[in-house]
Parts: structure tokens; C-alpha cells; sequence
């Protein structure tokens, strides 16, 4: 059946592809984060295991969000694996015998640039395609993603002036 929102074919396909791309790239956070999660060791070990258990479950809710709003514009959800990862823009370090400041950095970062894609993408919904409801998602998103990033940011610096007072 033909998708009749007030967004021509078009648009559709671009914001289609648009949701897609950050599909992929909040699926590297998610496994990135899972990875740090099964392999994180040292002094902070129980209170780095919990916060990437948190960090991942709320992934797993927004990327099922994202899925969901390419399908509310008519657009399929690439959820193959292989076509994720290619699709991908960034990328992290492997969490074997990583620092838990490492992997928090990493993290940071990853959230860092997401938050400037969705900025961007954001943008485009409502200038290029005059896609409002998707402007606004990824707003929403985009607001959660500088919430994460703040509390990464947050425990850096607590490390940060641990190490300095030693």
C-alpha cells in the first residue's frame, strides 16, 4: 500500500536513508558499548560493568525507535548485520585489555559524533525535505545522546581528578 504522509517519494527515500545511516551508526555505539561491557576489569570494575549494562538496554530502546520511524515513513529498517556495519561511519576501539578511561573516552566520542550527525540530519529533515516529524526525532534523539555523553563526560573528569590528587 502507498504511504501517503505528506512527504512526496523522494523525500521519503532520503529521510529513509538518513534514518538508516543512524541506524547504523547507533548499532556500532550499542555493540561498542556491549564490548565494554563484557570486558572491562580493574578498580572500577563493578560500577564501569553497570553503567555499560544501563548504557546498552537504553541503546537497544533507541534503535528500535529509529527502526520504527523509517517504517512510519514507509522505508524498511536495515537491521542485516553486514549491511549495518558497512553502512557505518564510525568506529571504536576493541574493549580486550582496554583502560576503563579508554572505553569511556571511546564512548564520549562516539556519542559526540552522533549528536553532530543528528544536529546536521536534524537540519535536512526540515530544510531539504520538509519532514518536520522526523526533525523532531531526531532532535529527541539527539537530546538523549547529549544526556549519555554528559554522564561519560562527568565520570571522566571524576577519574581525571582522581589520578591528579594521587
Amino acid at each position: 500500500m502507498k504511504t501517503n504522509i505528506g512527504l512526496n517519494d523522494e523525500a521519503r527515500l532520503e529521510v529513509g536513508q538518513i534514518l538508516n545511516l543512524i541506524l547504523a551508526d547507533e548499532f556500532v555505539l550499542y555493540v561498542t558499548t556491549r564490548d565494554y561491557h563484557w570486558n572491562v576489569t580493574g578498580p572500577d570494575f563493578r560500577s564501569l560493568h553497570l553503567e555499560f549494562e544501563t548504557q546498552y538496554e537504553q541503546l537497544a530502546k533507541w534503535i528500535d525507535d529509529v527502526a520504527e520511524r523509517a517504517r512510519s515513513i514507509g522505508v524498511g529498517a536495515r537491521g542485516n548485520l553486514a549491511d549495518l556495519v558497512k553502512s557505518a561511519r564510525s568506529s571504536a576501539d576493541p574493549g580486550v585489555d582496554l583502560p576503563g578511561e579508554h572505553m569511556l573516552s571511546e564512548l564520549l566520542a562516539l556519542h559526540e559524533e552522533l549528536i553532530v550527525q543528528l544536529r546536521t540530519d536534524s537540519d535536512a529533515c526540515i530544510e531539504r525535505f520538509g519532514d518536520a516529524g522526523t526533525a523532531d526525532f531526531l532532535t529527541g534523539l539527539m537530546e538523549r545522546h547529549e544526556k549519555a555523553a554528559w554522564m561519560l563526560r562527568a565520570q571522566l573528569e571524576t577519574e581525571e581528578a582522581e589520578v591528579s590528587e594521587k
